[in-house]
């Protein structure tokens, strides 16, 4: 059940947040042009959607837990912790993260920009696209 286990609520609490991060990022860069604010909201989904494995090691001597969680996460407790090799394997995993969020969300720019401009020039291709036709018609009554 999702109330009863830790994890789920966990993960689940956290792309609640992680959501209203972005958008409401998306909507503080509102005065940036269509690409870098997808880019630059793209490149912050990568770095806290980016998920990253760790170990912790228990109280028994031989016993330590496996888990998954955000690298952003997992870095900055290896940077407080001084853990080298979780550091390690957390980095390139935020790097990979940044570069795929922000490829594709200039992917995602792009093609909204084409259907954009393709969906302009039908509109432009219905009256002829001669100068005649884009002028503007006075209304007649009668």
């Amino acid at each position: 059940m999702l109330i009863s286990d830790s994890m789920p609520l966990l993960w689940l609490s956290y792309v609640a947040l992680s959501l209203v991060v972005l958008v409401t990022g998306y909507l503080a860069i509102r005065w940036l042009p269509r690409l870098p604010r997808f880019v630059v909201t793209g490149l912050v989904a990568g770095l806290i959607w980016m998920p990253c494995s760790f170990t912790l090691p228990l109280l028994d001597k031989d016993a330590a837990y496996h888990g998954m969680a955000p690298a952003v996460v997992v870095a900055g407790i290896a940077v407080l912790q001084h853990d080298g090799a979780a550091l390690a394997s957390a980095v390139p995993l935020l790097i990979l993260g940044i570069a795929l969020g922000g490829a594709a969300a200039a992917g995602l720019a792009f093609w909204l920009g084409r259907r954009q401009a393709q969906r302009h020039d039908d509109s432009d291709d219905d009256g002829g696209g001669t100068a005649a036709s884009t002028r503007r018609q006075e209304p007649v009554i009668g």
